[in-house]
């Protein structure tokens, strides 16, 4: 089977090109919301590019518009994006892929906040890419699934911070890509074979990005974090 999009590494830059238009639902800092794109793109950043005094936003669009990616949804991460994971799962008939970044460094814990968070940005950038299009509904029910899986495979890293596990970072962005025509499928559930696919490609490649994380992770940043229990 033919992967349905191309993905290029160019520091800062990785691209994930699709054979077609499609629809992206996200929050991304660029081209977030519900848009047709042909292409994903991570920016990698580091701190000394985005100091407190300049306004962060223009300084990630000037440089994907100086990369010519003025049309692709953009995610935005401090990690090496050489290190990114790509993870594939088929449950029935649906296949899904997983391209993803991640980092650990902002990590939190949901319903908390860290007031002073250490002075890094990595995070857990995803990009999920379904075999067929999907409803509104449906996209909103395969980011919800993404969320869900990302999430449990942090937990299962067992990290904590502050005696606390961990369930995510600060700045993590999920994105689903859907190829837009034929009939729409209306359900991405747990129950659907959609939804376990979704899961299992999602976990499968934020697990395999923290293990990778864990062996980069800065000696600054190892004292800051532990294992729970």
């Amino acid at each position: 089977m033919h992967d349905p999009f191309s993905i290029a590494l160019a520091p800062p830059h990785l691209v994930v090109a699709f054979n077609g238009p499609h629809q992206v639902l996200s929050w991304a800092p660029l081209r977030p919301g519900l848009q047709v794109a042909t292409r994903v793109a991570w920016l990698e950043v580091r701190n000394a590019d985005l100091p407190p005094e300049v306004d962060a936003f223009e300084v990630i669009r000037q440089r994907i518009a100086a990369a010519g990616l003025d049309d692709a949804v953009t995610l935005v991460t401090s990690r090496d994006i050489s290190r990114y994971q790509v993870a594939r799962a088929t449950v029935e008939d649906q296949h899904v892929r997983c391209i993803a970044t991640v980092g650990l460094s902002n990590s939190e814990r949901v319903g908390t906040r860290l007031h002073q968070p250490p002075p890094f940005t990595g995070t857990i950038n995803l990009l999920v890419h379904v075999g067929q299009s999907l409803t509104e509904g449906a996209m909103l029910e395969a980011m919800s699934i993404a969320t869900e899986a990302r999430t449990a495979a942090v937990i299962d890293a067992s990290i904590a911070r502050g005696g606390l596990a961990v369930t995510g970072t600060g700045t993590d962005c999920v994105a689903v890509a859907a190829p837009l025509g034929g009939d729409p499928q209306s359900y991405a559930g747990k129950h659907t074979a959609l939804g376990e696919a979704t899961g299992a490609a999602v976990y499968r490649t934020v697990a395999d990005g923290i293990k990778d994380w864990l062996i980069d992770c800065p000696p600054q940043l190892a004292l800051r974090i532990e294992a729970v229990g």
